[in-house]
């Protein structure tokens, strides 16, 4: 039996690393406020890039959450690949959730856009079409095709995408994270129904978003 453990994400080394440091530092000095304050810092660093383990589901037909958060949106928009109308799951992350974002399928990354823009706050409906953003279209392995849009939001100001095109993900594997609150969109593949609903908090790579009907 593997037993479950919480890693922290590669990115968040540096920061953790650099609060560690400083730290240490003024605790030597003898400056207990500043000391303070990189104490807090490299604790709160720690959570924020916590990488625990999932239990991903298994059933053939389910797509699971790309992401930690809540659902705050749940309609119809415009997929930034095809320009067609798809039904599109939105979950928000704030502070402190998991900022590490999960493939919510198996398939092949086919394209991958990026989209410079504002930082204004991911759970408004117009960061879909004005923050900085990348989108990852999914390939799926019965020939659908996903779309995942990470979005940055008021606070966070790095998008990290692993993913390159004509990597193959499986379902529920790590391909990114952003950085200090965000949001990632999910546009369903026509076959494909919610199975969420606005307000639910939701786990990535673990919770399941939509269902084959």
């Amino acid at each position: 039996m593997t037993r479950p453990r919480t890693g922290i994400a590669p990115e968040g080394v540096p920061a953790i690393g650099i609060c560690a440091f400083s730290a240490l530092i003024f605790s030597i000095m003898g400056c207990w406020p500043m000391a303070t304050i990189f104490w807090i810092g490299f604790l709160y660093s720690l959570w924020f890039f916590r990488d625990p383990e999932r239990v991903i589901p298994h059933a053939p037909g389910l797509a699971v959450s790309p992401a930690d958060g809540k659902v705050i949106r749940i309609g119809a928009k415009t997929d930034p690949f095809g320009n067609e109308n798809r039904l599109c799951i939105s979950v928000f992350m704030n502070l402190f959730s998991v900022h590490v974002n999960r493939s919510p399928v198996s398939g092949t990354v086919s394209d991958i856009l990026y989209f410079p823009g504002k930082y204004f706050n991911a759970a408004l409906d117009k960061a879909s079409t004005d923050n900085e953003r990348c989108a990852i279209l999914l390939d799926g392995l019965d020939g659908e095709k996903w779309c995942m849009v990470q979005i940055a939001g008021l606070v966070a100001r790095r998008i990290v995408c692993r993913a390159q095109v004509g990597d193959n993900l499986a379902r529920g594997e790590r391909f990114g994270l952003i950085r200090f609150g965000s949001r990632v969109d999910l546009y369903l593949p026509e076959g494909y129904t919610p199975a969420t609903k606005i307000g639910e908090n939701v786990f990535g790579g673990q919770t399941v978003l939509a269902r084959k009907v």
